[in-house]
């Protein structure tokens, strides 16, 4: 993360400062079973002193591709294997774009099989299976509310 003081003119307007917090892209994973439902992982966010439910996500490396940065978080965070190459572009925001240079690229995972134990363990206090059909409930109260998985979750919902 780093945080500027920029010189904005836009055109035919006054000139103005202007704090930019730039960001690394963030990847995550939407993971989908045959059975319809959606893994996700039960975790507290100090920041806000927030305990929800969220899909796999993270930073992108220096070099690494967006559908490479998805799996491997996928795979450190859950201990789900998902092949990069079969995963599809399900949604894409800036969550921040008035203040920030911050980007969300989602892809929805089909084919996750379970190979190890989570790398990250501080990630996660439960990893579970819910069915897709109850997501926009859990959105609704609450138990859904980091904005990655809102946006790829909403729009894997829009897309049925």
């Amino acid at each position: 993360m780093e945080l500027d003081l920029v010189d904005v003119e836009p055109t035919g307007r006054d000139r103005y400062e202007h704090h930019l917090i730039k960001w690394a892209p963030v990847a995550a994973a939407v993971l989908l079973n045959d059975d319809d439902q959606v893994l996700l992982m039960w975790r507290h966010r100090f920041a806000t002193d927030t305990w929800n439910w969220e899909i796999p996500s993270g930073i992108v490396e220096n070099g690494e591709e967006l559908a490479q940065a998805a799996a491997r978080e996928v795979l450190e965070e859950t201990g789900y294997r998902v092949d990069a190459a079969r995963l599809e572009p399900l949604a894409y925001n800036q969550p921040v774009g008035g203040m920030s240079n911050a980007e969300h690229h989602v892809y929805l995972a089909r084919d996750a099989v379970r190979v190890t134990d989570p790398v990250d363990t501080h990630e996660a206090d439960s990893i579970e299976w819910h069915p897709l059909s109850t997501v926009q409930g859990m959105i609704d109260d609450r138990r859904i509310v980091a904005g990655v998985a809102v946006t790829g979750l909403l729009q894997l919902l829009a897309r049925r």
